[in-house]
């Protein structure tokens, strides 16, 4: 049988300051104490009370700014997907099949996203859309705006769904995929492919065809993502 861990002093002060800030006695927006009141508080050195600051702030629950005190964060999921982001990209970065399995999830997500998002759709959110059109079309020619464009369809798509969570994670794990498909766009006739398939996508959106815009949206992701097997090792484009 194995001995008991004795928890390092640290996560015995880090658990002390999430309990208080998930019982709203230090809610969003409000200052924890200063380094010195906390040591008193807690009977704690100052190396424990940094660590675990240090701690709280890697996990997107507080912020801390030079000469300020720390500030709690309201953890949102956009909060919370922007701390994994530079791990994501790390990731995706070193591990063979890491962007293989982004892109399958890419696959899943986006193509259940679009059915809510049909269904949700209003005549506000449709104008949203259409105007990530335009600025797509007019895009042609100049890479960075195109990707840029591109990325704006598909994440006013995820605003679309209404649930913050899923609008969270489809852009962060399109901000992501970014990173590695800018070169994608250069190919010759991938910006008339791309262009139509959305124009495709907005279309069965604006009709209200939920599974005509979920194929749509496969159809897209898939085209992209074998053009992008067949560029491998080249950074991608949608």
């Amino acid at each position: 049988m194995e001995p008991v861990q004795k928890k390092k002093l640290y996560v015995e002060v880090l658990d002390r300051l999430m309990a208080s800030i998930s019982t709203s006695e230090f809610p969003p927006g409000s200052q924890l104490p200063s380094e010195k009141e906390l040591m008193t508080m807690i009977g704690v050195g100052r190396p424990s009370i940094r660590e675990a600051m240090l701690t709280l702030q890697q996990m997107g629950l507080i912020r801390i700014s030079h000469g300020e005190r720390a500030r709690v964060i309201n953890p949102t999921p956009e909060v919370i997907v922007d701390q994994v982001s530079a791990a994501m990209v790390m990731m995706l970065a070193t591990n063979s099949r890491g962007l293989e399995e982004l892109k399958e999830v890419r696959l899943l997500l986006e193509t259940g996203l679009v059915r809510i998002a049909t269904r949700r759709a209003t005549a506000k959110s449709l104008e949203r859309l259409a105007g990530t059109l335009r600025h797509l079309r007019e895009a042609k020619g100049d890479q960075a705006r195109f990707v840029t464009a591109d990325m704006e369809f598909h994440a006013v798509i995820a605003e679309m769904s209404g649930n913050s969570m899923i609008a969270a994670v489809a852009k962060g794990m399109l901000e992501w995929l970014s990173r590695f498909k800018r070169d994608l766009v250069a190919v010759k006739g991938a910006e008339r492919l791309t262009v139509e398939e959305h124009e495709r996508i907005y279309k069965a959106i604006a009709s209200g065809d939920a599974e005509g815009a979920s194929a749509a949206m496969a159809d897209h992701i898939g085209r992209a993502n074998e053009l992008y097997s067949k560029l491998a090792g080249n950074d991608g484009g949608d």
